[in-house]
Parts: structure tokens; sequence; C-alpha cells
């Protein structure tokens, strides 16, 4: 599996590539080595990037995460990432046969791994914070290649392919925004109230 083309591949030809991805035999060490562990770091590089060696400007004031904590935000948001990915795999394989797709945990983690593409792409956006909210429209691909997915490598009969994919979607919301929850307070936590951020 070449990453670039990979990725070139299921962002351009989506729906080629995914039936390439469904006959391939890739291992859970496969897809998480050579593929989610380097694409993955994208957005936990650039964030760490922008909002500490950048920093953003608010009405004039320009802020900076102090290193040590947004180092940490990065790490924290990129191994608990990982973490999510994996749940989200599991999410999908357990909910397969309520929705008439066959328990396959493999394909689900193909499912996970590669819809994420998109967003972990548009990741980069994040360098600079006041382009960051362009990174959404990398996780709103990642939903269509998300649904594309569960469609072509799951299998599901169509009539109920819009409701795997919709509690799929949820269950992906759910986990991320609690991983965000749970990343800022602890690496971010209260930094505002005493002063952390450095203003100039």
């Amino acid at each position: 599996m070449n990453l670039v083309e990979r990725a070139k591949n299921i962002l351009l030809a989506p729906a080629k590539e995914w039936e390439v991805i469904k006959k391939e035999q890739l291992s859970t060490a496969d897809m998480f080595l050579k593929y989610a562990v380097i694409l993955a770091a994208i957005p936990a590089i650039a964030g760490f990037i922008g909002q500490s060696l950048i920093g953003r400007s608010v009405w004039g004031v320009h802020f900076n995460v102090p290193i040590g904590n947004g180092l940490f935000w990065a790490i924290l948001m990129y191994v608990l990432g990982l973490a999510g990915l994996y749940l989200l795999a599991f999410v999908i394989d357990v909910l397969a046969p309520s929705f008439g797709a066959k328990k396959d945990m493999n394909a689900s983690l193909k499912v996970a791994i590669f819809s994420y593409t998109a967003a972990w792409i548009a990741g980069i956006f994040n360098l600079i914070p006041a382009l960051s909210v362009l990174a959404i429209l990398g996780s709103l691909y990642s939903l269509f290649l998300l649904y594309l997915g569960l469609k072509i490598v799951k299998e599901p009969p169509a009539d109920k392919l819009i409701g795997y994919f919709v509690v799929a979607l949820i269950v992906m919301v759910v986990v991320y925004f609690v991983i965000g929850l749970i990343v800022s307070s602890i690496a971010l936590g209260g930094i505002a109230s005493v002063g952390g951020f450095r203003a100039y």
C-alpha cells in the first residue's frame, strides 16, 4: 500500500478506491503503522505550530498557547485520536449485524481508517489559526467517505445503509467531541484564567 497513492485515490476517486480497499489483504498493523499514524500526525503537528508558535489574534491582541501546553495537547490529541479510530471501527463492527452487514473487524477498520483521510489532510489548515475553520471541509468530506466505505466495504442492504451511516456518524461525533473536551481540559485547562497565554 502506497500512502500517497492511497490518499490521492480515496480523495479523488473514492468509489473506485473503496472497491480496491475492499479486496486488499491489509492487517491492522498495515493500516495503522503505514497509514493512520502518519496522516493523523498532520492535524496534531499543525495545531501545535499554529497555536503555540504562530498564535492567533483576537481584536488586535495576539495570543500563543505556551509551548509545553501546546505540545501536551498535540500528543494527547494524536494518541487519543488513534484510540478513538479503533473505537469507531469496533462500534461499526458491533453494529453490523443490526443493519444486515457482516461482522468483520478488519473491514470495519478499513472503513474507519481510510474514511478519515480527508479530515487528516485538511488538518494542515491548523497551521494558520485563522484558517483552521477550513478543516471542517475535510471533516465533511470524511463523512461522505464514511458513507461510501460502509456501502461498499460493509455491504449492508440498501434500505439499512442510511440508518447504519447515521448511527456510525453519531458515534463518530460523540467520540471525537469527548476526546476534544478531555484533551483541551487536561492540556489547556485554566490557561487563560491564570494568564498562561502569552499576549503581545
